[in-house]
């Protein structure tokens, strides 16, 4: 139990009396909700960036100051964070009634082990219940409008009637908040599929047309068929299905089905859809993921491909190839779903792709997987020609005539070279 000092990363000795703890930690505490990373937030009456800045000394751990005017300070331990903030206003209950919604306003002293709710977020917390404290909160800072579409999915719950009629007539204001803070919010809800039906009433709110204008209703019936393809395509290669759930790096916490489904909110055009991308301050991995897709899908769509054309597929797509696959056959099961034909698994796109994702999975496969049999190096030695694009050309060709079993040693890659070159 979170609520537990004795599982924190301090010592309950360190925090001064009185001292609450408050938000999310408390939350999900009461319904039970565990997190192998803890991430912890205190109130403090008075002087709490001293109150952090000695627990973080006594651990020997980082350190931030978040914000000097309010009073803000974090604490970094190898597997919790710990933020500690001044009471604002009189008193706790003034602090409370500040905060976005009722689930997010119950506090807990440590030291009474007294549960402080003056807004009934219990309650709320029970029926499931996403409610606001005030329309003027919500104002106050325009990302809580985000915030709620993203809570609720991730603790599946529902918005109150009440509630999303003012985050919808506040809408407009969610174009004041930094583009990057939306961003985190917007990646919540497409990381599952949990979200997309939250993502969708966010669309209709008002709430995505300031950053993704090119998104339409078609747009988000799409995100809703790549969570079916990418279920489909689990339940068939549990490998691919892993794939997809995988990060586009390690310090990018974006999955492949994450960037499938990006690629459906943006304009077509790979080039306006990398502006787009790059305004939301999206990083250059994430945005090469998006494009690339955009980029390569017509090529899915092609049918009895040459082994040319699937060399080249794989060599372009790389480690995207999962995130085009996924959407392939989901763009397929909306033609056919719009058109009220066939089920996704005999939809042609998915007859078309089956062979295509065997032989990526397949680290062997000499069409998705190439084996240099010449490097570019060994080319300009032993061709006598000097380093250009004809080098890249030339290496294509060789990788080619590998896959279809025309050349399989250096010696006879490095006599293809020369004839081409010859002829």
């Amino acid at each position: 139990m979170v609520l537990a000092p004795e599982n924190w990363p301090f010592s309950l000795e360190l925090l001064p009396q009185p001292a609450y703890m408050v938000g999310g930690a408390v939350r999900d505490a009461i319904l039970g909700r565990t997190r192998e990373y803890l991430d912890l937030d205190f109130v403090i009456p008075s002087k709490a960036v001293k109150v952090a800045r000695t627990i973080a000394h006594h651990y020997k751990a980082g350190f931030v100051l978040l914000d000097a005017k309010r009073q803000i300070a974090r604490v970094v331990f190898p597997h919790a964070t710990a933020d500690f903030a001044q009471q604002e206003g009189d008193s706790l209950e003034v602090d409370l009634h500040r905060r976005d919604f009722t689930v997010n306003a119950i506090a807990y002293n440590p030291h009474t082990q007294e549960i402080i709710d003056p807004l009934q977020g219990y309650v709320d917390l029970q029926q499931g219940i996403l409610r606001m404290v005030s329309p003027a909160n919500l104002e106050d800072d325009p990302l809580r409008l985000m915030r709620g579409y993203r809570q609720a999915a991730q603790l599946g719950f529902t918005i109150e009637p009440a509630t999303q009629a003012a985050i919808r007539s506040l809408a407009s204001h969610i174009s004041k908040v930094a583009a990057e803070r939306v961003r985190v919010e917007i990646g919540y809800l497409l990381a599952n599929s949990q979200g997309t039906p939250w993502i969708t009433s966010a669309w209709e709110d008002g709430l995505l047309a300031p950053f993704f204008k090119n998104a339409t209703r078609e747009s988000l019936i799409k995100l809703a068929a790549v969570d079916n393809a990418a279920a489909l395509l689990t339940q068939n290669w549990q490998q691919l299905g892993a794939q997809l759930q995988e990060y586009v790096r390690d310090s990018i916490k974006t999955t492949w089905l994450g960037i499938a489904k990006l690629a459906c909110l943006v304009n077509p055009n790979p080039e306006l859809a990398e502006i787009e991308l790059q305004e939301l301050t999206y990083s250059r991995a994430e945005i090469r993921g998006v494009t690339t897709v955009l980029k390569l899908l017509p090529q899915l769509q092609v049918v009895d491909m040459s082994l040319r054309e699937q060399y080249l597929l794989f060599h372009n797509a790389d480690i995207v190839f999962p995130a085009i696959a996924v959407l392939a056959v989901a763009l397929d099961n909306f033609v056919e779903a719009m058109s009220g034909d066939k089920p996704l698994h005999t939809a042609k796109g998915y007859q078309v792709l089956a062979p295509l994702i065997n032989r990526y999975l397949n680290p062997d496969d000499l069409v998705a997987h190439p084996t240099p049999l010449v490097g570019g190096k060994e080319l300009i030695i032993a061709l006598d020609i000097p380093a250009s694009p004809i080098i890249g050309q030339l290496l294509t060709e060789i990788a080619v005539a590998q896959a279809e079993g025309k050349v399989s040693t250096p010696t006879e890659a490095i006599a293809l070279a020369r004839q081409l070159l010859d002829g």
